[in-house]
């Protein structure tokens, strides 16, 4: 064909590009086009979403790479499915290419869009698409230890791991395509704590290589540099995430632990796409009725962080901070919400869908679901974190406690973890429990318990 469109979403980048790769292979001349889609904008709660400007600066940087080449990034705002017919016939172009999105509005607006103009949709941002693996009987997965061995199973490293580089000669040719600054989209720039754009990404997949030995014991401690910090990258698709696997199963037996995060990704898109009820409530239906007896008072406290538990309230100001924790304290934190506050854990994944900056539909709930034990392959419903305990091996010194929790800053570290169980050596470095720090909001122990037998039950009613 003569001249194609490339339409990006979650692949905000130029290098190993599946649906650039296979526009540029179809057609004479490729425009690349993304929409600022009006129906999830309008959306958002806040006017400073951090992720809005990630992407707005990784446009541009990508618009700034095109125009050195010839071309420019066609822009526009509004909805996608009146948007990419309009840019069709604006540009002449004959087709549409893109790589699949998973999640329910992704799927929805792409049959809409396919009805009004050939649409061919490529994989990328999975290793297999969510049809391709299923049990021995043909049905989807619905155990993560299962997905896996069948992962490993039909993997092929050339097959799946292949570069898919675009032919950028073939860019349509352009001058300007319609650029518009953040505050014209009714947002404040907010940079955030990652730096945006491809060039940032590729230098933070360089890093974490040379990392990566440590990678196993130190992502969870939260002081440390100790995760790939590629999440943001991979939700944008600013990173290739094949360039990930590639990076993971070039490390050897030092990257097997991040191949396996990886695959854990690939699991809960899988899940989103065959089960999207999980949008709305636990996998388990014998979880459906469950009802939560924690407070509004007690959410608002773990959202502000003050709970009177220094680890998850750092988190949760960390969050508020930076858009951003890694796994283990998100962990800690959902586990305290849900079988600690005894709150419902929707309160929480929309709560982290505000404000994550990789958030993702399907790790976050999946992710939440695990943590309260209603979900595919969810932690078993007895077992809880301790936040003392995560906090005194994961934090020791207390590096990540007092960069968020400055109040407690003067207390000793045997102190720092439970402050209310060292009464005498907070009140001797002039902190005031409940007044400069709250005291505890629950009793983590019998609330584990009350948690326990909620879950428990749940289940006997079910089965009963």
């Amino acid at each position: 064909m003569r001249r194609a469109l490339c339409w990006i979403r979650r692949d905000l980048r130029l290098s190993d590009h599946a649906a650039l790769a296979a526009a540029t292979q179809a057609a004479e001349e490729v425009g690349i086009v993304f929409v600022f889609d009006t129906r999830i904008l309008d959306a958002l709660p806040d006017r400073d979403d951090r992720r809005v400007s990630f992407i707005h600066r990784s446009l541009h940087e990508l618009d700034a790479r095109l125009k050195l080449l010839g071309s420019r990034l066609i822009v526009r705002y509004g909805d996608p499915v009146e948007e990419i017919p309009a840019a069709l016939r604006e540009y002449g172009a004959e087709a549409v290419f893109a790589a699949r999105d998973y999640e329910p509005y992704a799927r929805t607006r792409d049959a809409e869009v396919g009805r009004l103009l050939p649409l061919h949709l490529v994989r990328d941002t999975v290793i297999f698409d969510p049809e391709e693996l299923s049990t021995e009987a043909g049905t989807p997965h619905r155990q993560h230890r299962s997905f896996k061995i069948a992962w490993q199973k039909a993997f092929r490293y050339a097959e799946r791991l292949g570069v898919h580089e675009p032919d950028l000669t073939r860019l349509l040719p352009l001058e300007s395509g319609g650029w518009r600054g953040l505050p014209t989209l009714g947002f404040a720039p907010n940079e955030g704590a990652f730096k945006p754009g491809e060039a940032a990404a590729s230098a933070r997949l360089d890093s974490f290589t040379r990392r990566l030995r440590a990678y196993e014991v130190a992502r969870n401690f939260p002081a440390e540099d100790g995760t790939s910090l590629l999440s943001v990258d991979l939700r944008f698709g600013t990173v290739s995430p094949r360039a990930c696997f590639r990076a993971a199963l070039e490390g050897g037996i030092a990257g097997e632990k991040w191949l396996s995060e990886l695959v854990w990704r690939d699991y809960y898109q899988h899940v989103l796409f065959h089960f999207p009820q999980v949008v709305e409530g636990p996998f388990r239906p014998e979880f459906a009725e469950l009802e939560y007896p924690g407070t509004e008072d007690a959410f608002e406290a773990w959202t502000e962080g003050r709970t009177g538990y220094p680890l998850i309230d750092a988190s949760m100001r960390c969050l508020r901070g930076t858009g951003w924790m890694n796994n283990r304290l998100r962990m800690a934190t959902a586990g305290f919400l849900t079988k600690n506050l005894l709150v419902d854990y929707r309160k929480g994944e929309a709560w982290f869908a505000r404000f994550l900056l990789d958030f993702d539909l399907a790790a976050n709930n999946g992710n939440w679901q695990w943590a309260a034990s209603v979900g595919s392959d969810a932690q078993p419903f007895f077992r809880s974190f301790n936040p003392i305990l995560q906090s005194e091996k994961f934090d020791p010194k207390g590096a990540f406690i007092r960069r968020w929790v400055p109040e407690l800053t003067a207390l000793p570290d045997s102190a720092l973890h439970f402050p209310a169980g060292s009464p005498l050596a907070v009140e001797e470095v002039g902190v005031r429990l409940g007044i400069d720090y709250p005291m505890p909001i629950v009793d983590q122990k019998a609330t584990r318990e009350r948690s326990r037998a909620l879950l428990s039950e749940a289940r006997a009613t079910q089965t009963a």
